[in-house]
């Protein structure tokens, strides 16, 4: 989850550089999950990343719109509309995988919990952003957190998903320093700037194939993944 990027009091979007340099591989199916803003999903639409399609359990997300904008498929699966979790989690995993497996499932500021069903279906092909040194403030309100425990550096992990929240295998962490003068608000907008950057790298590189989670350890170019 990363309420960084719910479109609810988020900060100003960062001013980015044109992406170039980026090679997409044109065969895997990538699915993006959003509920909110999605700058995250912004970020990788402007590398240039070849998204298959966008849901959303937010039937009025403006992520969805940004999707639409990109000429990228983009639908909205209610999960107010399910009696229970469950029911929606096996909706959403039939409509990720029902068009064509999907090969990599990428939750971009997407505010559910999954069960343990879900992240067992999509185990080695489910990555989320999250905004906080993991595994320091899983969940909810993170900068905030931050702040009052009086930390020097916070930042952001991109891990992969398994049952528990936010605990899964780490794949990449972005640092930032806390300033003295920080507010969550200015903390959140210099950790998105962060998130923004190793997301679309994470997703490119598992795109790639050069990026892999095996027998619980990530890999990377055929070497175990040690996050600084």
């Amino acid at each position: 989850m990363n309420p960084a990027d719910d479109g609810k009091g988020s900060p100003p979007e960062p001013p980015r550089a044109p992406a170039t340099g980026w090679n997409w591989p044109a065969g895997p199916r990538i699915v993006v999950l959003v509920s909110g803003g999605g700058t995250n999903l912004q970020a990788l639409i402007d590398t240039g990343c070849p998204i298959a399609e966008v849901v959303s359990n937010v039937p009025r997300a403006p992520a969805l719109d940004r999707a639409r904008t990109a000429g990228i498929p983009a639908r909205a699966l209610d999960h107010r509309s399910f009696r229970s979790r469950a029911g929606f989690d096996d909706a959403l995993a039939t409509r990720v995988d029902g068009p064509g497996r999907a090969d990599l499932v990428v939750l971009a500021g997407f505010m559910r919990i999954l069960g343990p069903a879900f992240t067992g279906r999509f185990a080695g092909r489910l990555i989320n952003i999250h905004p906080s040194l993991l595994p320091a403030f899983p969940g909810l309100r993170t900068h905030e957190r931050a702040l009052e425990a009086g930390v020097c550096e916070h930042g952001c992990t991109v891990h992969f998903v398994n049952e528990a929240l936010d605990a899964g295998p780490l794949i990449e962490r972005a640092r930032v320093a806390v300033r003295p003068d920080d507010t969550p608000e200015s903390l959140a907008a210099r950790v998105l700037a962060e998130e923004h950057r190793i997301l679309p790298r994470a997703v490119h590189r598992f795109a790639t194939g050069r990026l892999r989670l095996r027998g619980g350890e990530v890999w990377l170019d055929g070497h175990p993944v040690r996050p600084g």
